[in-house]
């Protein structure tokens, strides 16, 4: 599997991000993507944005120092600039107030007061912030539509018992969200997490992929072949 934390990370010189971070950092990136997450549901966002914003917000720390900036304010704006993005637009009102409900559970939203504009501001002035480090690249390719395309394909290929029995596809997208956790969105190629979070979630559940010992190339590297999917 290719590794492009070169590439998307900026070489050697590049912030610890582009090869893992160190223990702390990564806990600390591991909870506020779980928030991104959350707060995505809440705000009723498609995968697609939600994991458009764990990458903006990834690639942000990537490039930059997770002590030099808050990272809840970070991810707050990449929700915000995802919608954008993926042409999902949400209101900053909505972003603050379930995010406030996040931090403070049972509390009501937040009165239009100057504490609500000063958040609101900051929101937006990070997200111009975001854009400047990333300069302005924050269209990504995602595994979605690979995986998708992987998990029809292999459902045809497996006898239909084995298809049923066993939750592949559901432990497969669960696997592939949970992957937006850490930096492997930018580490390697969208559809190589594809096959991956799927060759696991068969090994989880122990099927084997029918002529498989038979075959001259194991099931995933036909698919991990440099194809292009619309």
């Amino acid at each position: 599997m290719e590794d492009l934390s070169q590439d998307s990370c900026g070489g050697e010189d590049a912030a610890p991000g582009a090869k893992g971070w160190p223990a702390p950092q990564a806990r600390v990136h591991f909870r506020v993507t779980r928030f991104i997450m959350e707060a995505g549901v809440k705000l009723g966002m498609q995968s697609i944005p939600v994991a458009t914003a764990c990458t903006i917000y990834h690639k942000f720390f990537c490039e930059t120092n997770v002590d030099a900036y808050d990272p809840y304010l970070v991810a707050m704006s990449s929700l915000y600039l995802a919608g954008k993005v993926e042409e999902q637009p949400l209101r900053t009102r909505d972003i603050i107030n379930v995010s406030n409900r996040y931090f403070h559970p049972g509390s009501e939203p937040l009165e239009l007061d100057s504490r609500f504009w000063v958040i609101r501001d900051s929101i937006v002035q990070c997200e111009l912030l975001v854009l400047r480090v990333l300069r302005f690249q924050v269209s990504f390719q995602h595994p979605h539509k690979y995986l998708l395309h992987y998990l029809i394909s292999l459902k045809n290929w497996l006898n239909r018992y084995s298809w049923q029995r066993t939750p592949i596809s559901v432990t497969a997208w669960a696997l592939l969200r949970d992957s937006y956790h850490g930096g492997l969105c930018l580490r390697f190629q969208a559809q190589h997490i594809a096959v991956a979070v799927l060759h696991l979630a068969l090994q989880v559940y122990g099927v084997e992929v029918p002529a498989e010992a038979e075959a001259e190339k194991p099931w995933w590297q036909i698919y991990t072949m440099d194809t292009e999917i619309p």
